[in-house]
């Protein structure tokens, strides 16, 4: 048991529920649960866990030792497809380990290849073309020149070429000309491999977003991510109740500190906020070393990020600190220290969201999540089990 004074309580059966979810809003196509992050936050093997049991065929882990950990986890059912690695990268023991590989540049077919033969054993490889997001992939040109070579690779026993996928630039907004041009140059890449003889298992363009809001493109495989944890890629089209979602963690502290403080008194560093009125200050133990946003910091007429304490809708009254916040509990408070905190949750309760967060912030709900620290202990929880050993 963990003596931190703060947690994030990550729910199982959130994850669980919303892979099946996923999977109902594309059931043409299997699920790969992308747990890259840590799982973006939630902690990866037990993220992982639930995402399979929710029905996940696949695993997506952009560093090769997040999948070598599923690996030595004992997670040996789903396919484990990697993606981001530099050279010199231990590609070997991923072959050794039964891990799929994105071949996103040319020199990575040459050291996949030499892997697999240090390894003796086929690699499974996935080449990866950039259809316009201008981040890691292919170009055109070099996924044209690139294709004989690894078609010679898998003739030799080498590699197995299972798929071909790409990334979008502008899932969020699924009417984006660029989506467009985007589904098209991954038509044109898909049919330039399977005319070259190619025998795809899979082919994958669509995130959480087009996962949710794009059916044209799930092809064989979707790879969501934010929306496994249960948040919505695309909050301007909707929350996750209107796909079926369910956020998965939410972040509590205890009040550690509760005391008066007079009228006209500044608080926290360089006194940004000063008090209007007398009143009782509350002491968050949860700071920026914690992944609380330090622009999330409030005044008295912008109130920081929100707080819930005792049903109520707070705010982040001053600087957000390194290891602490503070909170503006009124005048005649009852609240005393030990009293739960959440800074975000599910929503459920009326209190604030990750997503919420992210408007404070000015950012999105992937970072809010994410970048909880990893001195934060986080608690896995799974209530539909203690729901059923209730009844």
């Amino acid at each position: 048991m963990s003596s931190y004074p703060a947690r994030a309580v990550v729910d199982l059966a959130a994850i669980r529920s919303n892979v099946r979810s996923l999977a109902a809003h594309a059931p043409t196509a299997q699920v790969m649960a992308v747990v890259k992050a840590d799982a973006y936050g939630h902690g990866l093997v037990p993220a992982a866990t639930a995402a399979v049991a929710g029905g996940a065929a696949w695993l997506g882990a952009a560093q090769v030792p997040e999948a070598l950990a599923l690996r030595a986890a004992g997670i040996v059912g789903p396919r484990i497809l990697t993606w981001l690695y530099a050279p010199g990268a231990p590609l070997r023991e991923a072959i050794e380990a039964d891990v799929d590989l994105s071949v996103a540049t040319p020199w990575a077919l040459g050291e996949v290849v030499a892997a697999a033969r240090a390894a003796g054993r086929t690699a499974r490889i996935h080449l990866k073309v950039d259809t316009g997001l201008g981040r890691n992939g292919l170009n055109a040109t070099d996924y044209a020149a690139l294709l004989p070579d690894a078609l010679r690779a898998e003739a030799e026993g080498a590699v197995r070429l299972v798929g071909v996928w790409s990334h979008l630039a502008f899932a969020d907004e699924p009417g984006h000309a660029v989506v467009r041009d985007q589904e098209v140059a991954f038509a044109a890449a898909v049919q330039l491999a399977e005319d070259a003889g190619a025998r795809l298992e899979v082919r994958h363009l669509a995130n959480s977003a087009a996962t949710l809001t794009n059916p044209s493109i799930h092809y064989d495989l979707v790879r969501p991510g934010i929306a496994v944890y249960g948040l919505s890629p695309v909050p301007q089209l909707g929350g996750p109740d209107d796909f079926g979602l369910v956020p998965a963690m939410a972040l509590e502290a205890p009040l550690v500190n509760v005391k008066a403080w007079p009228a006209g008194a500044g608080m926290s560093y360089a006194h940004q906020y000063v008090t209007e009125r007398d009143t009782v200050l509350g002491v968050v133990p949860l700071g920026y070393a914690d992944g609380v946003p330090r622009h999330a910091s409030g005044t008295q007429s912008a109130p920081g990020g929100p707080l819930f304490v005792g049903g109520r809708w707070l705010g982040v009254a001053g600087r957000v600190c390194m290891d602490q916040v503070v909170v503006d509990l009124g005048p005649g408070a009852t609240e005393q220290a030990g009293d739960r905190v959440v800074l975000f949750g599910t929503g459920a309760d009326g209190g604030p969201t990750a997503q919420d967060w992210a408007r404070a912030a000015g950012t999105i709900s992937y970072e809010i999540v994410t970048r909880i620290g990893p001195r934060v202990p986080r608690v896995h929880i799974d209530t539909q089990a203690d729901s059923e050993e209730q009844q």
